[in-house]
């Protein structure tokens, strides 16, 4: 059980890298010191910009279950 959730919780935490990364950035962060503030629609989300933040949140949840899990498989 211990090794299942190590290597879950490699695999959430590199594909939730990968899921912050593929946001777009809204400026106002360290995207607008890139050139990231020169957007010019702002309003409204896509499909695929609300399907990447429901995949997002739940990587986020499934890491944030793991961690727990593992905490409490190695305090005992």
């Amino acid at each position: 059980m211990k090794l299942f959730l190590q290597i879950l919780l490699i695999v959430t935490s590199t594909f939730l890298v990968v899921a912050v990364l593929l946001h777009r950035g809204r400026g106002g962060g360290l995207s607008s010191l890139f050139g990231g503030g020169m957007q010019s629609s702002l309003s409204g989300s896509s499909v695929a910009e609300k399907n990447l933040d429901r995949i997002t949140l739940l990587l986020g949840a499934v890491w944030l279950i793991s961690i727990v899990g593992l905490g409490l498989l190695l305090k005992v």
